[in-house]
């Protein structure tokens, strides 16, 4: 597995399909998990234990929009950059859950009329300590190409 931080610039040429990314972790807890949702997402499954017990989720459960945001914050700070994505969260993210994403390359086209760029497709899932997956990105991004020397 390829790792990549914030400080490193990949460009189109340093890419190939199959190219994986890994970042680094982030621990959410229940505070935080109340905090978001009180902000933003304040529904009861969200916002308090007794009630979420009571859904579908039989739990507390970490908005969708949160897992986003942290997903978005890791990618950031030490993964590939994201831009126009498609989001999915296959499992609810929980207090003490530990997740990090894996990225990958899953396409690449050099720019037919732009000989400086290309695209990529980048598979972003964002994991748990156990390895299930609560978030799955797929970002389309423009990528430049190495100037030629």
């Amino acid at each position: 597995m390829e790792e990549s931080s914030s400080s490193d610039r990949l460009y189109l040429d340093d890419l190939h399909v199959g190219q994986r990314f890994t970042s680094a972790t982030h621990t959410i807890d229940e505070a935080q998990i109340k905090a978001f949702a009180a902000q933003f997402d304040p529904q009861p499954f969200h916002t308090d234990e007794k009630a979420a017990e009571r859904t579908f989720f039989n739990g507390l459960a970490a908005s969708g929009w949160h897992t986003a945001a942290i997903t978005m914050r890791l990618n950031v700070e030490s993964g590939p950059p994201l831009a126009g994505a498609e989001l999915s969260w296959p499992m609810p993210t929980r207090p003490g859950d530990i997740l990090h994403v894996e990225s990958e390359v899953v396409e690449i086209t050099p720019s037919r009329s732009r000989a400086d760029r290309g695209t990529i497709v980048l598979l972003s899932r964002t994991m748990n300590q156990r390895g299930e997956i609560v978030q799955i990105l797929k970002a389309r991004l423009v990528v430049p190409r190495r100037a030629a020397s």
